[in-house]
């Protein structure tokens, strides 16, 4: 049988355009299903599914009239707003690769960002415009432009070669622009948090993404009638694609909130009866700790997730006592899988407390040695994972790739456990594992121990170089307000409960713990604080 190649070609083409489901292709999909539904709300706007998709769809013609091609490595530097959640989507619809930066970073480290991933496109609110202007050093920027701005608004003058997008949207078509994109393309890189070493590249195809939002839809029991509250920074992969993403999918409503303020936080709750909530520990306990927490109606809030950090147990305890009507999950994972692995049901809260639950939907995981073989149930390993989540790889860094993805399978660097019913707990990261003396210490277990007494609002558990023991076991706590711990009262409290080369060597009180946006302690920034003692 003799067939063109022309012909053959054409109907792949056809083909693969009928099955695609990318980013672009969801929102879609939901508006054509429930265009008046309730979509988000930023301030005083409120947009349905059909008002959201038009705006995306102008704002995606904006581009491509522009000039800005599928490919195109595109910064967004911006607080939470509903222009970010525009060009997230405007950017998947015609092919752009989105690199969303922290906008807490200094100049220095966004640099580092904008040559590493060679970009040639700026979208910014305007606060952030001249950090990417200073950063940009000698790049070639092609495209800027400013979003969230009040349409009566002037573009400040020291950013007059930038473009605000709610007057270049003005007048745009509202068609469904259709680029030639697939399901394998490049739709986002992530850097990570940096909270150890400089920040990779993590890259996520459209089809990372899509099967991960598969995976928080179902192991997270998300509905299309769920209110979320969009609370944690965008440009970080739990809230932008456990949450977000999920939700737009589904058909969920949000509101969007500029920052995670906790007496803001619950007055939403209250005003807008939301069903749903994502925090890391260290806001829920900002949460708990804030006066607001008895005072508002929390009664709604049926689904609260935690994650991107450990949740101490006392604080869990607290939580599913204060807020009866609530079930709670723990989403586990990192960027690198886009990023859910695990999930904790809220069946297993209290009979598995703190552990990090099961392999998520379209997740294969197991706990391997240093030899990469896998271990007997209850023994301690690193934890590996087999997935379409997974990331394409580290953007220009294939030495890191490999050692990443070695043996097939992609090596988290979090040490865990994984008992007989298949629950895994972690133990630790690997580069937080405490050698004192010799022995290895858990960070973690230390934490979760002082954790149990009454005065301790917050503890992060950290090593500092010393003489005798090479690393010396050092916890700094943050008080409860109106309470005076002293360091005795802390040694002697780990004492009775903590073998003895367990117990911290030292320790310090502090107001605050240094933390990124999105809820982590910056246990590097700790680490440098107290090394010379």
């Amino acid at each position: 049988m003799n067939t063109d190649a022309n012909v053959l070609g054409e109907l792949e083409k056809t083909l693969k355009r009928a099955r695609r489901n990318t980013m672009g292709d969801l929102l879609l999909r939901t508006r054509e299903r429930m265009p008046e539904k309730f979509a988000l709300a930023y301030k005083n706007q409120r947009l349905n599914y059909a008002e959201l998709d038009d705006l995306v769809n102008q704002t995606a013609h904006v581009f491509v009239d522009a000039g800005m091609r599928k490919g195109d490595m595109i910064t967004v530097m911006s607080k939470n707003s509903l222009d970010f959640v525009i060009v997230n989507f405007a950017l998947a619809r015609i092919g752009a690769v989105m690199i969303p930066i922290n906008y807490l970073l200094n100049v220095e480290d966004v640099a580092f960002i904008l040559e590493h991933a060679e970009v040639n496109g700026f979208i910014a609110s305007k606060e952030y415009a001249p950090v990417l202007d200073e950063s940009a050093g000698r790049l070639d920027i092609s495209f800027r432009y400013l979003m969230d701005m009040n349409p009566s608004e002037e573009t400040p003058n020291n950013l007059a070669s930038w473009k605000p997008l709610h007057l270049e949207r003005q007048g745009q078509s509202t068609d469904f622009v259709d680029a030639d994109i697939a399901d394998a393309d490049l739709a986002h890189v992530l850097y990570t948090s940096g909270t150890e070493s400089r920040p990779k590249g993590v890259m996520l195809t459209h089809k990372s993404i899509v099967s991960e939002y598969m995976s928080c839809i179902v192991d997270g029991s998300m509905h299309e009638k769920d209110v979320l509250i969009h609370a944690l920074p965008l440009y970080h992969s739990a809230q932008l694609h456990c949450f977000l993403g999920p939700s737009i999918y589904l058909g969920s409503s949000g509101i969007i909130l500029p920052g995670a303020t906790p007496e803001v936080i619950l007055e939403t709750i209250e005003k807008e009866a939301a069903t749903q909530l994502f925090c890391p520990p260290t806001v829920w306990i900002a949460l708990l700790r804030h006066p607001d927490f008895d005072r508002r109606d929390l009664s709604t809030l049926e689904k609260c997730y935690y994650g991107a950090a450990i949740m101490p147990r006392e604080i869990l305890k607290e939580l599913s006592e204060r807020l009866p009507n609530a079930k709670f999950w723990n989403f586990y994972g990192q960027t690198e899988v886009a990023p859910l692995a695990t999930a904790l049901q809220p069946e297993d809260q209290m009979r598995k407390l703190g552990a990090a639950g099961k392999p998520t939907l379209n997740m294969q995981t197991k706990i391997v040695d240093e030899n990469d073989v896998e271990v007997p149930r209850g023994e301690v390993g690193e934890i590996v994972h087999r997935t379409p989540h997974a990331m394409k790889g580290y953007l220009h860094d294939p030495d890191k790739t490999a050692e990443a993805f070695k043996g097939g399978w992609f090596h988290s660097g979090d040490l865990g456990v994984m008992d007989e019913e298949g629950y895994i707990t972690i133990i630790d990261r690997k580069k937080d594992m405490i050698n004192t003396g010799g022995v290895n210490v858990s960070s973690r277990e230390v934490e979760e121990t002082i954790y149990q007494m009454d005065g301790v609002s917050e503890v992060a558990v950290i090593s500092i170089p010393d003489k005798y023991w090479i690393e010396a076991v050092t916890a700094v706590i943050v008080p409860k307000e109106g309470v005076t711990l002293l360091e005795e009262e802390v040694i002697a409290f780990c004492r009775e409960r903590l073998s003895k080369f367990k117990v911290p060597k030292y320790v310090d009180f502090t107001d605050s713990l240094p933390k990124n946006p999105s809820g982590k302690v910056l246990k590097r920034s700790l680490r440098d604080k107290y090394e010379d003692g």
